[in-house]
């Protein structure tokens, strides 16, 4: 890491964490104020583009952020060294502060603001100059790709703290208030309904727009259509995340979603909302970490359902070891076993992203949801009867399997039959002390006459295989349904603040935000589902 390799040191934590604090200083007040941001698209461009339409270029590209420059390190602490490895999906070999890190819940407060700064600078912020232009007025459709954007970022951000400054974000009083997030998730629905709209009108008009949006556009090249479809898909998965929180709300939306009336959802791998890489000077963030930083390596869990399932998916997401000292192998680490004692050449040898064999390169685009997502969370919807789902349960899910299978450009025509093969038990070649028995026994096969737990082990172990690398989500869904049973930290530094067993559930508020805007978090922690704010409370949908 770029950043954390220097900076973490025991007598520089108190330097650099009063370094975040100014960065973040004022997040959630005056952001349309702003003019930097982390792409490094200069000011002079945006205010010479049309419409200022690079405001939402910029926006798009911090829902995962990417940083001008070669420069991912803000991305590292948003997500890469958080949701990322909570999901089971990554671990890193590096003992960034001796080992004592948010990897092991010992929760860093300069890692904790960084996804609460980038939603508010960099998407928030943008959104809000772009909304004083006559955008939102004279073209409501390219308006409404920006309320999409919106909350597809702001969705991640609360789906990471819980309550949040939304509906008065941006004022110029002293304290923003926090919204809870049953508040703010109503708020979402609302926004895509005027979003869904403004898109459904202007493709039934037949116009065009005068000007090539497409130039502005990383994600679907101004095809409105796709916009719809994704806007109806990310419908879909923030009414499953609420299903427990209020289940009448949830079957509400996801029929909403999936209404043929509406204009679909994403069915195919040509509909994968995923953000181009834009141009000189940017790369994807994660293969940067992967191959110029070799700061993240392949997690153990996920190493365990490739190979005990035998998935032909496994060569594509991941390389073999490259430790001389080691056979060559698929073998990832278990998160929070790096500690003070390991040097980062003890383990970066083990499994990485796979970039050496071209699969993931610094120009793949950054993958966000996929059409594969979309069949297992109709899946779900089929399991508790909601209307439009468009098939069985058992079709669906197998649905969801054979279309991340062509996405990834693999076969196996026997994987979904399979009821024998189960995630692999862990054995880690250098240290015995960290070895674990096999987290499930659940098979592939779809099993009709099985348990309704059973049957959401298996739709949710399989989404989060096809999810990958998109950690984010993966994350959320571990705490929304309890699958995939992923292996406990080895080493909890939380100080019995964070459940080992139930692990981390969300990120401290920012400290930015007890400095500058203390007497509304202080209210907000009274939002949660107990007064802690703590990486062991749940959030408001949370009802594992």
């Amino acid at each position: 890491m770029k950043h954390i390799n220097i900076f973490f040191g025991k007598h520089r934590l108190a330097a650099i964490a009063a370094t975040m604090l100014l960065a973040l200083s004022a997040c959630t007040k005056n952001f349309e104020l702003y003019n930097t941001d982390n792409t490094g698209i200069p000011n002079g461009m945006l205010e010479a583009d049309f419409y200022n339409l690079s405001y939402l270029k910029t926006a798009t590209m911090a829902i995962y952020n990417f940083s001008g420059g070669g420069d991912p390190n803000s991305f590292q602490l948003q997500q890469n060294l958080n949701s990322d490895c909570f999901s089971g999906y990554f671990a890193s070999a590096t003992p960034f502060n001796g080992g004592k890190n948010n990897l092991s819940y010992f929760m860093m407060t300069g890692w904790n603001g960084e996804a609460f700064k980038v939603g508010y600078l960099s998407v928030m912020g943008q959104l809000a100059k772009l909304r004083q232009s006559n955008i939102p007025k004279d073209f409501p459709a390219v308006w409404a790709v920006a309320q999409i954007i919106q909350v597809t970022a702001m969705s991640r951000i609360t789906d990471t703290y819980g309550p949040i400054p939304y509906s008065n974000a941006g004022g110029s009083k002293t304290s923003i208030d926090y919204d809870s997030q049953q508040e703010i998730y109503v708020r979402f629905f609302k926004e895509l309904d005027t979003a869904s709209t403004s898109l459904r009108d202007f493709i039934a008009s037949g116009k065009t727009l005068p000007f090539k949006f497409g130039d502005f556009d990383l994600v679907y090249n101004a095809d409105f259509n796709k916009w719809l479809q994704f806007s109806n898909a990310l419908r879909l998965r923030l009414a499953m995340h609420v299903i427990k929180a209020d289940p009448a709300l949830a079957k509400a939306e996801a029929e909403k979603a999936l209404d043929p009336a509406k204009g679909g959802v994403i069915t195919g791998n040509d509909g994968n909302m995923t953000v181009s890489i834009p141009g000189a000077g940017y790369t994807n963030p994660l293969v940067f970490i992967a191959q110029n930083w070799n700061d993240i390596q392949i997690n153990a869990s996920l190493q365990c359902y490739l190979t005990g399932y035998k998935d032909p998916r496994l060569s594509k997401y991941m390389s073999k070891s490259t430790d001389a000292t080691i056979p060559s192998q698929y073998i990832g680490i278990r998160l929070g076993s790096i500690t003070s004692s390991n040097a980062k050449s003890d383990y970066v040898g083990y499994s990485a992203l796979n970039y050496q064999d071209g699969v993931f390169s610094l120009n793949t685009p950054v993958q966000l949801m996929t059409a594969a997502e979309v069949y297992f969370l109709r899946a779900e919807a089929a399991l508790n009867n909601f209307a439009n789902a468009g098939g069985t349960a058992q079709a669906l899910y197998e649905k969801g399997i054979s279309t991340s299978f062509d996405q990834w450009h693999v076969t196996g025509a026997s994987y979904i039959n399979n009821n024998t093969n189960t995630p692999d038990k862990y054995i880690d070649p250098k240290n015995a002390q960290n070895n674990i028995d096999t987290p499930s026994h659940i098979t592939v096969q779809w099993v009709e006459n099985a348990t309704l737990a059973e049957k959401q082990e298996r739709i949710s172990t399989q989404k989060w295989l096809a999810m990958f690398p998109e950690g984010q989500e993966a994350w959320t869904e571990f705490r929304r349904t309890g699958y995939p049973k992923l292996f406990p930290v080895v080493n909890n530094n939380s100080g019995g603040t964070i459940d080992g067993t139930l692990q981390i559930r969300r990120l401290p508020f920012p400290q930015n935000e007890y400095n500058t805007n203390n007497a509304a978090v202080t209210k907000a922690i009274g939002l949660l589902s107990k007064p802690q704010d703590t990486g062991g409370t749940p959030l408001w949908w949370d009802k594992r």
